[in-house]
């Protein structure tokens, strides 16, 4: 009997799972658990080499993994601040054609002399909201923070060892102000890091200044939501990339020249404008997805990372392409990069541990540049459709 539609919580198959549960044995029993409830068979979900007990901070409830196949892309020529030499970038993805896509744009970087890269900044943040009786007083806010910085920077330290906190901003809407954190998280993404440092700092600036409220967000800060605040204000990593290509190069392996590359980076400029879109890309969301996928990034945070600029400037003898992320969210510490799989890929780039998130970010970025001028070259040559079809479309047998 399959048990299917009855009732019944996960957590009521052994009342101790509430707060445990990651032990091999524990896990096997809550799948079969749930195999019994629903009919599924769970072999797939339940095959997996990661020690179940490395999960702990990463998922509740735990009935196995999601297999996504990983593909590999490249080489790719970096010369940045951080990242020097030949990478070969992980990709885990269900999407036939991105990893050729991506391989593509890649290989003509590189044939090319590569990318250049640069880290710009380097701050997470967080914006609680306070609430004041009158305009004047919450006007009357933002020196007082200033004054108080240090007090302030002290509450918020005291609760980590690695977040610091670099500046204070306030913004005033009415009686409301909304006041920025700027924090140095090291190599971690560092949300859940700063949340804590904030809350202890607001704690403390109620008890401190007469007759204010507050709540933990406000939603400036637009973490894992797409804003026009991230392109000036930025968040997390802002790096940004660059190479000249050739009309040799871009004949030869992007099929055509620097002029038609242009012209769809014009047109579809236009679009992204009539559609009042948030900046303007041809694919970033495909490239960090299968990116962070395979290196344990938090995956929500595409939304925020994929926030950012390309650009196309016709060159002497070729076209320059460049783009600029300027909330770029990654870790190399932390959330899910110690995870087996997780772990491998980052060390196919030599970016896991510490040291190594800025390195890992202008990685990134010379990646995404190939994806944006093979998806850009597609169109430009009428190759697009044809690719997918040849690529994108799963014939099972």
């Amino acid at each position: 009997m399959s048990g299917r539609g009855r009732t019944g919580s996960i957590a009521d198959l052994v009342p101790r799972l509430r707060n445990q549960g990651y032990e091999q044995e524990r896990v096997e029993r809550r799948r079969a658990w749930v195999e019994e409830r629903t009919g599924a068979s769970l072999k797939h979900v339940g095959s997996y080499s990661t020690d179940s007990e490395e999960m702990r901070g990463n998922i509740e409830n735990p009935i196995g993994v999601a297999q996504v196949p990983i593909g590999v892309a490249g080489p790719i020529e970096v010369h940045g601040q951080y990242a020097e030499g030949v990478f070969y970038i992980p990709l885990a993805t269900t999407e036939g054609a991105l990893v050729r896509s991506y391989e593509r744009g890649m290989v003509a970087l590189t044939r090319s002399g590569g990318v250049e890269t640069a880290l710009i900044a380097d701050e997470n943040q967080i914006s609680p909201s306070f609430f004041f009786e009158s305009i004047s007083a919450a006007a009357a806010f933002d020196g007082w923070v200033h004054q108080n910085f240090e007090e302030i920077r002290g509450q918020a330290e005291a609760t980590t060892r690695h977040g610091k906190l670099r500046n204070l901003r306030c913004h005033q809407v009415g009686k409301q102000v909304i006041l920025n954190f700027g924090f140095d998280t090291g190599d971690a993404q560092g949300m859940n890091m700063i949340v804590k440092a904030s809350d202890r700092a607001c704690r403390w600036i109620a008890e401190q200044y007469p007759g204010v409220r507050y709540f933990q967000f406000s939603g400036m800060c637009s973490e894992k939501r797409p804003s026009g605040y991230l392109l000036s204000r930025g968040k997390g990593k802002s790096v940004t990339a660059g190479a000249l290509l050739s009309e040799a190069v871009l004949k030869a392996y992007l099929h055509c020249s620097a002029r038609q590359l242009y012209d769809v980076w014009h047109s579809t400029l236009v679009g992204h404008l009539a559609a009042n879109a948030i900046g303007y890309n041809a694919q970033y969301a495909n490239g960090l997805t299968a990116m962070f996928i395979a290196m344990g990034q938090d995956v929500a945070n595409v939304v925020n990372s994929a926030c950012g600029i390309t650009n196309f400037e016709l060159a002497e003898g070729g076209l320059y392409v460049s783009l600029t992320l300027p909330a770029l969210s990654v870790a190399t510490v932390g959330g899910g990069t110690g995870l087996g799989t997780q772990r491998e890929c980052l060390e196919m780039l030599g970016c896991y541990g510490s040291g190594k998130s800025k390195k890992l970010a202008e990685i990134v970025a010379a990646g995404l540049l190939g994806g944006e001028i093979s998806m850009g070259a597609a169109i430009a040559s009428g190759e697009f459709a044809a690719a997918h079809e040849q690529y994108g479309r799963n014939r099972p047998k």
